[in-house]
């Protein structure tokens, strides 16, 4: 246990350092975030100034050094347009609106794909089976934007306002975006989970506990689901964490002020420090994420072993 601890913490510090590596170059690609600093007719020499000011006069490598001494302590310097610390920038957006709108859309996707994905296996090849699959299929198959605009015009224009269309600050103003994020991992996790029932329905063991006279509730829940979870508490979890990236765009769609919105402001006014502290975030996230997700797959199966 203490080898896989210490291994898969050097992985993370690897895998962090290579993303916010990355990120660090690509911005700068980008352009010069003076120019958005000054008015259009400034002089070479107020450019240079602000320049200065920001600390991009200086040679890239020495930037980066001073980015990466400063990086593991949540120091990613000042907002190039608020002059607010970036880090605590990303951390208003982040909680609770990024957080509250991942976690509903990962309950959604999860609770409901546990029943549906039983009930098709169930039925396999009846109309229960072929509805689930066809709805499957049609919400993997939608762009989320395109999902999320069709929701606003049925539920806040067709239907009178029924659901706000954008907005934060109440249950109302969660739904939509909600369901929207949450429409593609629901159908993936229904399929995945019909395809592990249907191959541990087949198993002795399941024929041995309804030969016992097992209640049919109990052998699917409690024998089938536990032993075809293992890919889905795999996917569930990366689910996750590409459900807060996936934030960028539905919280764009619906005015939702959560990190992803931040970023994708961030990116054409060239805030390099917002930017990085928003990835160095995600970062590590998504790797907490599937370090959970191996000590749930222990616990799920006592057949794994860290090691």
């Amino acid at each position: 246990m203490r080898r896989f601890l210490l291994r898969r913490l050097l992985q993370a510090v690897f895998v962090v350092w290579g993303v916010v590596t990355v990120v660090f170059f690509l911005v700068r690609l980008t352009g010069d975030p003076a120019a958005f600093l000054v008015d259009q007719t400034a002089t070479r020499e107020e450019v240079a100034a602000v320049r200065a000011r920001l600390g991009l006069d200086r040679p890239l490598l020495a930037q980066y050094a001073e980015f990466l001494a400063a990086a593991p302590r949540g120091d990613f310097g000042l907002s190039i347009r608020e002059r607010r610390p970036a880090m605590a920038m990303v951390l208003e957006h982040f909680w609770p609106a990024t957080v509250e709108l991942a976690a509903a859309a990962i309950a959604l996707s999860t609770l409901l794909a546990i029943p549906l994905g039983v009930v098709s296996a169930t039925y396999k090849d009846r109309a229960p089976d072929h509805a689930s699959r066809l709805a499957s299929l049609l919400l993997q198959s939608m762009p989320s934007f395109w999902l999320g605009l069709m929701l606003v015009l049925l539920f806040a224009v067709q239907l009178g306002g029924l659901l706000p269309a954008y907005g934060s600050g109440t249950l109302q103003h969660l739904v939509l975006p909600a369901v929207t994020l949450a429409a593609a991992p629901l159908a993936q996790n229904v399929r995945l989970l019909r395809a592990g029932m249907l191959e541990v329905l087949q198993e002795e063991y399941v024929r041995t506990a309804r030969a016992k006279g097992a209640p049919e509730r109990r052998v699917l829940y409690r024998h089938a689901l536990r032993n075809a979870a293992l890919p889905f508490v795999t996917v569930t979890g990366l689910s996750l964490g590409f459900m807060l990236s996936g934030t960028i765009v539905i919280e764009t769609v619906f005015s939702w002020p959560g990190l992803g919105r931040l970023l994708v402001q961030a990116v054409p006014g060239r805030d390099f420090p917002v930017i990085q502290a928003g990835v160095f975030l995600f970062g590590v996230i998504f790797v907490l994420i599937n370090f959970a997700v191996d000590l749930l797959y222990a616990a799920v199966d006592p057949r794994v072993r860290l090691s």
